[in-house]
């Protein structure tokens, strides 16, 4: 079941080009300053009014949600799906666990801890974009698992559960879309148990430089391209590599999740470091 709990604009301001990677502000997770950043936010390499992050970033789910998943391992080559099984096994999910799948989107996450939890488990995932889920529970694979699955319309930044109510939370490619990061990785914390384990999986920067060089000429050039020419959305997919690089590196999040109170905090790079998995456990 579910429950139901654009283009840029001539005033938008850019903020930094395509080598960010090497910039001081985006390794530590941190756009340059702006007069008004208090009301300004990052949406790629610009800085739009706070107010319109959510609407904007809803258009872009809805958007490319119908071809989500056949992009995703087009552009991935299909090796999406070897990282997110290595970030569920890295969470040691036991059966009967209870585990919240936020920024789910269309499941696949989802789908591979239910195998863990079991039928005595419980998988919710929570995402604000109803059009990706509904993507989702459209798919006719691993339909057994998928019956074990419930779906919830929310935001994260305002998750809506008790404190304490889950024992494990995870977050695969959507924590960079919120509007405010801390707050969601904070909700993240308080609706765990203690001893609970927080898993984010998220794309950075690969760590050898000819590599990082060939992957921001995919990033920048094929990859629009084949938005345009399959989803019919080149802007969508220039948002996506946009987005990549405004994202803290490794250590500047670790150093994020203990902030928040989260301790014994790894996190493992895959492919040459396209992708990470960091988990923690709340105290």
């Amino acid at each position: 079941m579910i429950v139901i709990g654009g283009p840029a604009k001539a005033g938008d301001i850019m903020i930094c080009d395509k080598n960010i990677w090497n910039k001081k502000e985006a390794q530590q997770g941190r756009p340059k300053s702006h007069p008004d950043q208090e009301k300004m936010v990052p949406f790629g390499f610009q800085q739009i009014p706070r107010k319109e992050k959510v609407g904007r970033t809803t258009r872009h789910f809805n958007t490319v949600a119908s071809k989500y998943d056949f992009m995703n391992t087009l552009l991935s080559f299909g090796i999406h799906y070897l990282w997110k099984r290595t970030a569920i096994e890295m969470m040691h999910l036991k059966t009967g666990d209870r585990v919240l799948d936020v920024c789910g989107g269309t499941g696949d996450l989802a789908v591979l801890a239910a195998r863990s939890v079991d039928i005595s488990g419980k998988i919710i995932i929570y995402d604000i974009n109803r059009k990706m889920m509904q993507a989702g529970r459209a798919k006719c694979n691993c339909t057994d698992r998928r019956n074990l699955i419930e779906y919830i319309q929310g935001d994260a930044e305002s998750i809506s559960f008790a404190d304490e109510a889950f024992d494990a939370v995870m977050v695969g490619f959507g924590i960079r879309n919120l509007t405010h990061m801390d707050v969601g990785f904070q909700e993240m914390h308080r609706i765990l148990k203690p001893g609970g384990k927080i898993m984010c999986l998220e794309f950075s920067k690969p760590t050898a430089s000819v590599f990082r060089w060939l992957y921001d000429v995919y990033s920048f050039h094929v990859i629009p391209l084949l938005g345009q020419v399959l989803v019919g959305s080149r802007q969508a997919y220039t948002l996506l590599p946009e987005s990549i690089r405004m994202f803290p590196l490794p250590e500047a999040l670790s150093a994020l999740l203990r902030d928040i109170g989260f301790h014994q905090v790894v996190y493992r790079r895959l492919t040459n470091g396209i992708a990470v998995v960091h988990v923690a456990e709340k105290r």
